[in-house]
């Protein structure tokens, strides 16, 4: 049986509070990120929407429309000379798309007074063109940051006189000898000819412990090395290295995943080659039974005013912009209103493991003293002879010691401290030589307890004084998360890692994860392609830069805020902010109302649309009337879909 220890009173710690604190983490590599303003699509659409702010009071309060006129000719000229180019361009590949239809729309409103409509719809459509080119500048950065995690040079050791030489890692070569010195990053992908150290692998693995490394171990470029030395025989070409088939994997995936669309942009050219034949026969018939020009073009104009799809664009983006509101306040982060559509049809969820479902820290779990020693005494000799060292699982027992109220020896009481790398380390605690450390590596492999996560063996002058077991801990509502997701989705969840098998399985079975559905010892390339083989509508939530791949390669990818990589935060289409696992199935059935308002705003949208188009086409609807209902109907959908602004519109 495993002992377990029992929650302390807080109460004065034997360790002291001045104790230097641990070692943290190499810092991550962060990409320079592209500014908002550098992007010339939102320096045209901030102009627009300027103009159109500074023009719409006064218009309001009877100024001169000298002092507004030229303001909302500003608005039109910023916000619609790029998508009129654009539209034009699509025009002569024979395509209509609804971007050159809202210019068209907006200069056909300016033409019979309607400026304030027609400069409205150039602002929306401006904004929604600078948000997707941030998102696409945002993604270009952290694939560029990627490339950061490995060195530039590498020490290369001459094949004869071992003689070292600095190059840059792009010419190593299959079969090279390379020197990774303690700290360094490793610069290529290999195998380990000498040496033992502990190496940093979370970038590619996602395994939240160092891993220990000896002659003949793996080993990736881009990981980061322990306080050991390693000599490696470079494996791959660095074109092919992980970390280098992970940009490529990115990259690949942001070209080739075509957006899920939103349903106006489905219909775009239909209904714009509909409206603008609709729009010249309108013009055109009543001319050739005698109409006059100028009756004949205020028909016409008045038809495509009340055609023209303003309330079906508002019908479909305030449901979905609101709910990105309500979302964003409760912690979690939606690039934009495709995500927010996409969200809710996910119909199987995929989770990371390490980072994800749990804290991606190891913390003790358990304690096993052999007869003659006490939970608490075992404890305590085993931090104050870790008390000096740098792992994060010696910083996970010293924590676990300052909890205790009595712990025994303070770690002044040892001295000669020695570190192995791979091995553990050694130290003299009040006389006693106490060595905490691998059980393979102090002989200890064959008495190794049965446990989910890490066994660490302490000896005391040569004997097995008993076992210190650590594991990496469950996310606060990770299970619960889990089950709800569960509930709104028609397949089993599946947890895909890089840890080792039995890991994988302790998580799984703790947050209710099917054993069918566990995937391990996954790299980075071997996560996407797990992704993209289980078909259908999949959401991948992750944290870490392997990943990325995954969450590229996924119908809707979800990272994780607080410790996510910044590769996974941008290739991600949504981020929990507050890392709170249960807020996804929130997000999800949130996306799913919007998605419910969206159709019953398309409804009304089309019902006022019809009804005013056949009242045009079939009697004559006075000008006035018919900006009155093509206005009044876009504010209805408007106000509907701002539903979803309510607090009420979360806890549902």
């Amino acid at each position: 049986m495993v002992a377990r220890m029992s929650a302390p009173a807080p109460t004065p710690t034997a360790l002291p509070a001045s104790a230097p604190a641990p070692a943290s983490a190499p810092a991550r590599v962060r990409p320079a990120r592209t500014r908002l303003l550098a992007l010339p699509e939102a320096r045209w659409a901030a102009a627009s929407t300027a103009a159109f702010l500074l023009a719409l009071p006064l218009q309001l309060l009877g100024a001169s429309a000298w002092l507004w006129g030229p303001l909302y000719a500003v608005a039109y000229l910023a916000g619609g000379w790029e998508p009129a180019l654009e539209g034009l361009r699509t025009l002569r590949g024979k395509t209509l798309d609804v971007d050159l239809l809202m210019i068209v729309a907006a200069l056909g409103a300016a033409s019979i007074g309607q400026v304030m409509d027609g400069a409205l719809l150039i602002v929306i459509f401006a904004t929604s063109g600078a948000v997707e080119a941030l998102a696409t500048a945002r993604t270009e950065d952290s694939v560029r940051g990627l490339l950061g995690l490995a060195p530039a040079t590498a020490t290369r050791l001459h094949p004869g006189s071992g003689a070292q030489e600095t190059v840059e890692a792009g010419r190593l070569a299959v079969g090279d000898v390379i020197l990774v010195r303690p700290g360094e990053r490793v610069a290529a992908d290999g195998r380990v000819l000498d040496g033992t150290s502990d190496l940093d692998q979370a970038t590619i693995t996602g395994e939240p412990l160092p891993v220990s490394k000896a002659a003949g171990d793996e080993v990736f470029a881009g990981t980061l090395n322990g306080t050991g030395a390693l000599r490696v025989r470079v494996g791959r070409d660095p074109s092919d290295t992980v970390i280098a088939r992970v940009v490529a994997l990115v990259e690949e995936a942001s070209r080739t995943k075509a957006p899920t669309q939103l349903f106006v942009e489905r219909i775009e050219h239909r209904y714009a080659l509909g409206m603008v034949a609709a729009t010249v026969l309108v013009f055109a018939v009543p001319l050739v039974f005698g109409a006059d020009l100028t009756g004949a073009l205020l028909r016409a104009m008045t038809f495509m005013i009340v055609a023209s799809p303003c309330a079906v664009v508002l019908a479909t983006m305030p449901p979905l912009l609101s709910a990105i509101a309500n979302a964003g306040r409760h912690g979690v982060l939606i690039k934009s209103a495709v995500v927010m559509e996409r969200l809710g049809q996910a119909d199987r969820i995929v989770y990371d493991k390490t980072g994800t479902l749990t804290e991606g820290t190891p913390h003790l779990t358990g304690v096993l003293p052999e007869p003659g020693f006490s939970e608490a005494g075992l404890l305590s000799l085993a931090a104050a002879a870790e008390y000096r060292s740098e792992h994060p699982l010696a910083r996970a027992i010293v924590a676990a010691a300052q909890e205790l109220p009595h712990a025994t020896p303070h770690p002044e009481e040892a001295y000669d401290f020695r570190s192995a790398p791979g091995c553990g380390v050694t130290a003299t605690v009040a006389g006693r030589e106490v060595e905490v450390g691998s059980p393979e590596r102090l002989g200890e492999r064959a008495a190794v307890p049965d446990t989910d996560g890490t066994a660490v063996v302490v000896r005391v002058d040569g004997v097995r004084a008993g076992w210190l077991l650590l594991a990496d801990r469950l996310r606060p509502g990770a299970p619960e998360a889990v089950a709800a997701l569960s509930g709104l989705t028609s397949a089993p969840p599946v947890l895909l890692t890089g840890d080792n098998r039995r890991a994988a399985h302790a998580v799984a079975g703790r947050t209710g994860i099917p054993a069918g559905g566990v995937h391990a010892a996954l790299l980075p390339h071997q996560k996407a392609e797990a992704v993209r083989d289980l078909g259908g509508r999949v959401l991948f939530v992750g944290d870490g830069v392997n990943d990325a791949p995954a969450l590229a390669a996924a119908h809707t990818g979800v990272a994780m805020g607080r410790g996510g990589a910044d590769l996974a935060l941008e290739t991600a289409d949504a981020v929990l902010v507050h890392d709170d696992l249960t807020a996804v199935p929130r997000a999800v059935a949130l996306s799913r109302r919007a998605r419910r308002l969206v159709v019953q705003n398309l409804c009304l949208a089309g019902v006022f649309i019809t009804v005013l188009v056949v009242w045009d086409l079939a009697w004559h609807l006075p000008l006035p009337l018919g900006v009155a209902g093509h206005e009044g109907s876009t504010i209805l959908v408007g106000l509907n879909g701002l539903r979803l602004l309510r607090e009420s519109a979360w806890r549902e």
